[in-house]
């Protein structure tokens, strides 16, 4: 019998080294899709928007303490949170860790008072796109146009009662 590798998150600033990896990743993951230095869009969006008092939040989930996944969301208005950043090591995909990482995010935005999620996914990025048609959410653009027409993809789903996930 084998046991569950231990999964923990961790709300955490930008700032925390264990955040790195994340943003290292998503930024080479973005050039190497779209042909550009992504360094502009992870930057678009000042830190402080992904914690508590702006109402954000920033989570890891951690495997045997090394972040192996996260995400976070920001305020996009008084009832809505906006879903970024949702990553996966590389040495980690195909787990159904992202999926995790965003029913966790739901379930803290809901008990933060959002009513609804709100993002948006690249059209170069067909598992992201994947995981959200998935995991419930609604896509706010003809899914049967070419996604290179559209430009970035956005979703949306409304929250229900705070629930863990």
């Amino acid at each position: 019998m084998t046991s569950a590798p231990e999964l923990t998150f961790l709300h955490v600033p930008v700032s925390d080294p264990r955040v790195e990896p994340l943003l290292r990743e998503l930024g080479h993951e973005y050039s190497r899709r779209y042909g550009k230095d992504a360094h502009a869009e992870i930057a678009r969006y000042p830190d402080e928007e992904f914690t508590e008092p702006h109402g954000g939040l920033l989570l890891l989930l951690l495997e045997h303490g090394e972040a192996v996944a996260g995400g976070a969301f920001r305020r996009y208005d008084t009832t809505t949170a906006e879903l970024k950043r949702i990553w996966s090591h590389s040495a980690h995909r195909r787990r159904g860790l992202a999926r995790r990482v965003v029913a966790e995010l739901e379930h803290e935005a809901a008990l933060r008072g959002y009513r609804r999620i709100y993002l948006t996914t690249g059209p170069r990025q067909p598992e992201a796109r994947g995981l959200y048609l998935a995991t419930g959410y609604t896509p706010l653009f003809d899914t049967e146009a070419d996604p290179e027409t559209i430009g970035p993809l956005p979703f949306e789903k409304h929250l229900g009662e705070a629930t863990h996930p």
